[in-house]
């Protein structure tokens, strides 16, 4: 495979998880994208801002090429997890276009480096630091797929919808009806296997 063709495919991967990650906020009220769904928190509109920064930390920073983004929630001294929520004064327009930016800024760095430049992740121990941009992508588009995960159950979780995009929902045939049925029997086996049949 030449290395044109090896970032084809990763670029490809890293876009489909970015892309079904935004698609989760698609017709949501302002309440919904930032309310948390789970005990740690985990909301929609965080998870878009966190994968922002991470974005533009890995593919970034990480190779010299910062993008000028300010980012507060990185800095010393925020709150933990900052990156994870949205404050009331910061807008869906504003996380969704810095994630659009990260997105411009990644690919660029990407474009103009070769898969096995040597960077330096700068918040890990300076002995591990080094990664080569193939790395970086790879970590970069497992982290995002694992949080188009997350944004999958807590969209499911808030009004039923789930897949990984328009037309695109990656389940077995079924309707409402044909979803309880099989709930209902999972959670039969559920029981029956912890001995509470």
């Amino acid at each position: 495979m030449t290395s044109p063709d090896a970032k084809a495919d990763l670029h490809f991967y890293l876009q489909s998880a970015r892309d079904a990650l935004l698609w989760k906020l698609d017709g949501l009220s302002e309440y919904d994208v930032r309310r948390p769904l789970t005990p740690t928190g985990t909301n929609l509109l965080g998870l878009v801002k966190h994968t922002a920064s991470i974005e533009l930390g890995y593919l970034g920073d990480t190779f010299g090429r910062p993008s000028g983004e300010a980012m507060p929630w990185l800095e010393p001294g925020a709150d933990a997890n900052a990156d994870m929520w949205v404050t009331p004064d910061e807008s869906r327009e504003q996380i969704v276009g810095l994630y659009r930016r990260a997105w411009a800024h990644a690919d660029a760095t990407i474009d103009a480096l070769s898969l096995d430049t040597v960077g330096r992740v700068p918040w890990w121990p300076s002995h591990r630091a080094e990664v080569t941009v193939h790395h970086a992508v790879v970590r970069v588009i497992a982290d995002t797929h694992r949080h188009a995960g997350h944004a999958d159950i807590v969209r499911e979780l808030l009004d039923g919808s789930v897949g990984m995009g328009e037309g695109n929902d990656s389940m077995a045939p079924g309707g409402p009806a044909y979803w309880e049925k099989h709930r209902d029997r999972l959670e039969r086996a559920a029981r029956e296997a912890g001995g509470e049949a």
